[in-house]
């Protein structure tokens, strides 16, 4: 385990005005997103698509990494190159995901617990030989009536753990993704408590695995209202929040916190990224991870016609210097107007 070569790329990843793309939609989940535009969901189209995220001009600026999914890390851009070397050769750190997806924990209704840490030690050899630099894996928490549970937390914490020790012997930057979910009608004062020991049980077993923290980053949800809860916290309440709750937790070794946007609007996301990079410098830097919030705009101006790239990718540029700006503390509403 090369420390300094994890902790540099680590540090590369949440560079002073640029955060990571998440493209890592499973084969699924991405016909989700193709239906919602009325475009067909085939290798090629799949391909494709992500080509257009690729190789927009000006990205690089704001984004640092994307994660991808097994198929189109195995993919290749029209001129022949694969979609790593064409990330790299940009400046973008490729990475992958590496976890199964959730799984419903036996005994525990309403609870899930991520499949994949078999034969996840060769799978990682090869995503570095591949060219992959960093890894993710995502575990997900659910509030409701009794739940969690501890042993929901405890298991998706150790899951993690093992699978961020992994990583680092083979020599990928793990991203470590609890999230708390947002489905529900807590409050946001539910959502802190549950993070915070969401939190608290991860770094246990990330230090009980031997995990070195400075190659690691943070990739949790934000802490706010239950989307079916009656009083939404405003923008200002969601960032005092998150950042108390964090302050509590985790710990300043840790080079970045790249946030989920978990089901907000991109305008949503970048806003409450905005206000906590607003309201001071902290021991990391805090940074975004978003899938639907950088990709819905992009979907919606393509929708599946090679006629339309050119607006697509210039809904992909804009969004993602929004979220730059965010990075310090500069977005504002009125940035939304500009026409792309």
């Amino acid at each position: 385990m090369n420390i300094d070569a994890l902790a540099t790329t680590a540090r590369a990843m949440v560079a002073p005005g640029k955060g990571i793309l998440a493209a890592d939609e499973s084969t699924g989940t991405i016909k989700k997103r193709f239906d919602s535009i009325d475009a067909e969901s085939t290798e090629e189209t799949r391909r494709a698509y992500r080509e257009l995220l690729f190789t927009t001009e000006g990205a690089p600026k704001y984004v640092s990494g994307v994660i991808l999914f097994d198929e189109t890390l195995r993919q290749q851009a029209s001129d022949g190159r694969p979609f790593p070397k064409v990330l790299a050769d940009s400046g973008i750190i490729p990475g992958i995901k590496v976890d199964m997806g959730a799984k419903d924990l036996a005994g525990f209704p309403g609870e899930k617990v991520t499949d994949g840490l078999d034969g996840l030690r060769g799978r990682l050899a090869e995503y570095y030989d591949l060219g992959a630099r960093f890894a993710k894996w995502r575990a997900v928490i659910t509030i409701g009536d009794g739940i969690p549970t501890r042993t929901c937390i405890e298991s998706n914490a150790h899951a993690l753990a093992r699978y961020a020790a992994l990583c680092q012997e083979s020599g990928l930057v793990p991203i470590v993704e609890p999230e708390v979910l947002m489905d529900g009608g807590h409050t946001i004062e539910r959502c802190e408590e549950v993070t915070l020991a969401t939190l608290e049980r991860v770094y246990s077993e990330l230090h009980g695995h031997r995990v070195v923290l400075e190659g690691t980053l943070l990739k949790p949800n934000m802490v706010l209202s239950g989307k079916d809860c009656p009083t939404q916290a405003g923008v200002g309440e969601v960032a005092a929040a998150t950042l108390r709750c964090f302050l509590r937790v985790v710990p300043a070794a840790v080079p970045g916190i790249v946030f989920l946007s978990g089901g907000q609007t991109p305008e949503q996301a970048t806003e409450r990224l905005n206000a906590m990079n607003a309201m001071g410098d902290y021991p990391w830097e805090l940074s975004f991870s978003y899938g639907r919030a950088l990709q819905a705009p992009v979907l919606e101006a393509w929708r599946g016609s090679d006629a339309n790239v050119g607006a697509a990718k210039r809904a992909y540029h804009h969004r993602a210097k929004l979220n730059g700006a965010a990075r310090y503390g500069n977005y504002s509403r009125e940035m939304e107007k500009v026409s792309v």
